[in-house]
């Protein structure tokens, strides 16, 4: 194997066995053998089960985040369209993969470096949101309010509590076939101040 399959293969791996057992259940000993490598070649690529971990949540950001921009141009007209589409986007490919959702929340608990990935992905968000929300004012169709900033911090804040909810099977949850539908009626009353804009 080349060294970027067994890279795949190590990730595979942790995936696969975080579908069954939580990260600390899981040893480096098994992510080694699940990728048809030794314990010290397993260290060349990655230096914790915990880097695995935010490997993975990192390339799962980043296919979402290039099937949001894809979304975007094409309801680039539609703001209703746009920001139902970014938060499906969101939530089918974080709902994809709850088993790695659930391990980098057990993860944030203790790890300072996922607590700092999870900040970083969120402050992108918060900023590309933030653009948005002064984009439609400056055009009229969104009226002044709150700083947009905060506002998109809000709405973010709050969508990560809801899906984090449905995934972790945590109680009080929106119904998982309503939360796209409640999410974007409450996004789209905070900027436009109506439901249907």
């Amino acid at each position: 194997m080349s060294g970027d399959e067994r890279e795949k293969a190590i990730m595979g791996t942790a995936e696969k066995l975080l579908a069954e057992r939580s990260l600390a259940e899981i040893s480096v000993d098994e992510l080694a053998a699940g990728a048809g490598i030794s314990r010290p070649t397993f260290y060349f690529y990655f230096p914790s089960k915990d880097a695995v971990v935010l490997a993975l949540l990192d390339r799962l950001v980043e296919q979402a985040s290039e099937a949001l921009d894809s979304a975007l141009e094409r309801a680039a007209a539609d703001p209703v369209v746009e920001v139902r589409e970014s938060i499906e986007i969101f939530y089918e490919a974080l709902g994809s993969h709850r088993a790695l959702i659930r391990a980098v929340a057990d993860l944030s608990a203790s790890n300072a470096e996922a607590r700092a990935l999870w900040s970083q992905i969120m402050e992108g968000w918060v900023a590309h949101a933030t653009e948005k929300i002064e984009a439609e004012r400056a055009r009229g169709a969104a009226p002044r309010g709150l700083p947009a900033r905060e506002l998109a911090i809000a709405l973010l804040q709050m969508n990560e509590r809801v899906l984090h909810a449905i995934f972790v099977e945590d109680t009080p949850a929106v119904a998982e076939d309503k939360v796209v539908e409640v999410l974007t009626a409450v996004w789209l009353s905070a900027i436009y101040g109506s439901a249907t804009v």
